[in-house]
């Protein structure tokens, strides 16, 4: 497997490698890794077509590079023969998708997910799906049928959440990028926890469609690579309105990101630090080390840093979590036996059908948030706590929208702590709630964020810190990661 989408593009030119040979590298991969005392789990399948697909792939390569016209078959197709990592929550024809949950065990997709769809038109060839935690609900993959999915780094550690296979898929070098979702930080926890980089764009810029909704109005896939160009190129192929999802947007500037260039002018760049993730606590040692490092990285380029007051978001978490399992609670009650997905029937009508297929096909997590998500829209609250949290992410969209009237990013972690170990949190739900401190006010303002590879702490675990823009400023936010990537090439953590 090489490194980056762009160091494959030239070996399939060149014929140095085979589409067939990378999707056949993965497979013995993960046939491996499965074997071994510690298994990764990041995959949970490797799709049955992926090799037919890759020797057509490497038919239509060889045709071109016979005819003289590689460089038009590429620049149609700039993914032609690349595999990608796909989150069991995205749908691909054909291929299981059950959201790592029992209750979607054997159910097959019907269509593909807009972003897939679009990923395959550009020549990408789904690779398979990867574990995450059930129905996207957690931080630490974790709260998955299948089993938690290890950290590549430490093996006894998370790998974060929700979308934690997709994120050690790509950082064991199991493939080039990968897709997940985001809810609340669960692409840039991932991506900081096992040291690559992670997206979440602004909302609406990649299409829902496809993709199994947990909070409607804060959901976005997002997109995991090596390096912010592997995830500037899939990004701007999958960008822009999509006929079947109102929400969609086109991205401003997306041509800019096939040839990602690094930023240049940091003597004009302004740069917001909350006071409110200064002062929090529980922000480990190391982890504030590492942000003290990369904010020095800016002076030195010549960037303006200063410390900004924004006291709604200590009401982040509060607002977050009434929105999204409000909204998670009405998204899965379509989940019943009835129209799909595991039916538990013992014959004593459809109610008891309703409340056994849930009670056995829901996980303990899943559980939970639908319970608080039903009390929170219950007749006794009348939907007041909704409003009002609604009330509270208006007011933080405003803030930061104003904030960036005046600053061009806003720094700061991605997390209060490096990832923990497997087990330590799995039962204690308010601490795996706080692990989204730093990501949640992203997804209520609806801004993009990425999370960058930044060090790592004294037992050598990743941290990541995030750049996060205005909306609609992908581009920017990338080629800051690229300057950040061209000073700090070869620092990143090496995986065990």
């Amino acid at each position: 497997m090489y490194y980056t989408i762009k160091e494959t593009v030239e070996a399939l030119k060149s014929g140095e490698t085979t589409s067939e040979k990378l999707v056949r590298s993965s497979i013995d991969t993960f046939e491996k890794d499965q074997k071994s005392d510690k298994p990764l789990n990041a995959f949970l399948e490797i799709y049955e077509d992926a090799l037919e697909l890759a020797k057509a792939a490497d038919a239509e390569i060889s045709s071109a590079r016979s005819a003289g016209t590689l460089d038009a078959l590429f620049e149609k197709k700039p993914l032609l023969g690349i595999p990608f990592a796909n989150k069991d929550n995205i749908s691909s024809k054909g291929h299981n998708l059950t959201c790592s949950s029992k209750i979607l065990e054997g159910y097959v997709a019907p269509y593909n997910a807009t972003v897939v769809d679009r990923l395959c038109k550009a020549g990408a060839i789904p690779l398979g799906r990867c574990n995450q935690d059930e129905f996207a609900m957690g931080s630490s993959t974790e709260y998955s049928i299948y089993g938690p999915t290890r950290n590549p780094i430490n093996r006894d550690y998370v790998s974060g959440g929700s979308s934690g296979g997709s994120t050690a898929a790509v950082a064991a070098n199991q493939a080039l990028f990968a897709l997940g979702t985001e809810t609340g930080g669960s692409v840039r926890l991932p991506a900081s926890y096992c040291g690559i980089y992670g997206l979440k764009p602004t909302y609406g810029v990649l299409s829902r469609w496809g993709v199994v909704a947990y909070g409607s109005s804060l959901d976005q896939v997002g997109i995991l690579g090596h390096t912010p160009q592997d995830i500037a190129t899939p990004l701007s192929l999958m960008s822009g309105v999509d006929f079947y999802d109102d929400t969609s947007a086109d991205l401003p500037e997306s041509d800019s990101l096939k040839n990602l260039c690094a930023y240049k002018d940091f003597s004009s760049l302004k740069i917001a630090v909350p006071k409110q993730f200064e002062e929090a606590k529980g922000l480990d040692a190391d982890v504030k080390k590492v942000f003290e490092d990369t904010q020095a990285w800016f002076t030195s380029k010549g960037a303006k840093i200063e410390s900004v007051d924004l006291p709604i978001l200590d009401a982040s978490i509060a607002a977050y979590y009434v929105i999204a399992l409000s909204e998670a609670a009405s998204n899965l009650s379509r989940f019943d036996g009835i129209r799909y997905g595991r039916r538990v029937d013992n014959g004593a009508g459809y109610d008891q059908l309703y409340v056994d297929t849930r009670s056995e096909g829901f996980g303990p997590e899943v559980k939970r948030r639908i319970i608080i998500g039903n009390y929170v829209l219950s007749e006794q609250f009348s939907g007041d706590t909704y409003k009002k949290g609604m009330s509270v992410r208006a007011r933080i969209q405003r803030e930061v929208a104003s904030l960036f009237e005046n600053y061009d990013i806003i720094l700061c972690p991605v997390c209060p702590t490096p990832a923990f170990k497997l087990g330590e949190k799995y039962d204690d739900p308010l601490a795996m709630y706080l692990s989204d401190l730093y990501t949640v006010f992203v997804n209520l303002a609806r801004i993009p964020s990425i999370s960058v590879p930044a060090g790592s702490n004294k037992d050598g675990l990743p941290v990541g810190i995030q750049f996060a823009g205005k909306m609609f400023s992908e581009a920017k936010i990338l080629q800051l990661a690229q300057a950040w990537e061209e000073d700090h090439k070869g620092c990143g953590v090496p995986v065990k």
